[in-house]
C-alpha cells in the first residue's frame, strides 16, 4: 500500500513514521509513507498558502493553486484522495477495513478556517474523526492511518485484529492479565476455567453488557444471534448459566496462588 499525506507541517510526522507498528510496517515493506509540504507549491515569495475569506470573516483560507498543484503532482487517477475536516463523514472501523484493501491513498490537511470549497470537488471523500475542533488535519490524518496500516497483512498478527471492539458493533471485551487481585479488585474465576465456550460465551456477554451501558448507537446496527438474546437475558437477570457456574467451580483450582 502506498499512503501520502498532504501537509503544511510535514515534521509533525517525524516520530510517527519510525515508531511502534508504523515504523516496523514501513521497513518490512508493508505500507510506504510519502509526506508531502503543500508550501512547497506555494506562487507566493513567503510561501504563504493561505488569504482572507470571501466576504468577510475570521481567519485565512487555503488558496486552491497550491492545493491543486500539489495534488496533481503527487496523485493520479487511481488514488483514492481524502480531505480531513469538519464536514466529512465521522471515521468507523468499517471505514479502516475499506481502506485498507485499497493500493494508493492520499489524504489532504486541512488547516486555519479550512480549504477553499471548490477544492472539495477534487476529493473522492471527506473524512472526520469527531464532532469536535482541531487545529488542522494532521492528526485525524495520523489517527486513521495507524488505524489502517495495522489492518494489512503482516503489519501485526491476525490474532490481535480478530476480535477488536467496533468490528461486529460490540465495543471489546474487558482483559486483564497479572496480578490475580490488585488492591481489591480480582480477576473473575471464570476467566480461568479451562472451558474455552465458557469463556468465549462470558466475552460476548461482557462485550454486550458494555456496549449497552456506553454506546448503546454502536447496537443499532448490531445483528443479534439466539445466543445473544440468551446472554441480554443473562445480563438483565444479573445471572450466570448454569453451564457457567458450574466451570467457575471446576475452575477454581486451577487458580494460582502465586501471582
Amino acid at each position: 500500500m502506498k499512503i501520502k499525506i498532504l501537509t503544511l507541517f510535514p515534521s509533525f510526522y517525524d516520530e510517527f513514521l519510525k515508531s511502534s507498528i508504523i515504523g516496523r510496517a514501513i521497513s518490512n515493506g508493508y505500507v510506504t509513507i510519502e509526506i508531502i509540504n503543500i508550501r512547497d507549491y506555494s506562487l507566493d515569495k513567503n510561501h504563504r498558502v493561505d488569504d482572507h475569506p470571501i466576504g468577510g470573516g475570521a481567519g485565512l483560507i487555503m488558496r486552491m493553486e497550491p492545493l491543486m498543484d500539489c495534488l496533481r503532482d503527487n496523485t493520479t487517477e487511481k488514488t483514492h484522495k481524502i480531505l480531513m475536516g469538519p464536514k466529512g463523514k465521522t471515521f468507523t472501523q468499517q471505514d479502516a477495513i475499506r481502506l485498507s484493501k485499497m493500493n494508493e491513498i492520499c489524504f489532504i490537511c486541512g488547516h486555519y478556517e479550512g480549504v477553499d470549497s471548490r477544492f472539495e470537488d477534487y476529493v473522492d471523500e471527506q473524512l472526520s474523526i469527531g464532532d469536535f475542533i482541531l487545529t488542522g488535519g494532521e492528526i485525524p490524518a495520523m489517527a486513521i492511518t495507524d488505524s489502517v496500516v495495522r489492518l494489512l497483512k503482516g503489519a501485526i498478527s491476525d490474532d490481535s485484529t480478530k476480535e477488536e471492539s467496533f468490528d461486529d458493533s460490540l465495543l471489546e471485551y474487558p482483559q486483564y492479565t497479572y496480578p490475580i487481585e490488585y488492591e481489591g479488585k480480582r480477576i473473575p474465576d471464570i476467566l480461568f476455567c479451562g472451558n474455552h465456550k465458557i469463556v468465549n460465551e462470558y466475552r460476548r456477554k461482557e462485550a454486550i453488557k458494555i456496549t449497552m451501558e456506553r454506546r448503546k448507537d454502536l447496537l443499532d446496527r448490531f445483528t443479534y444471534s439466539k445466543k445473544d438474546y440468551e446472554l441480554i437475558r443473562q445480563i438483565k437477570d444479573e445471572k450466570q448459566s448454569e453451564e457457567a457456574q458450574k466451570a467457575i467451580e471446576k475452575g477454581k483450582k486451577f487458580i494460582p496462588n502465586n501471582k
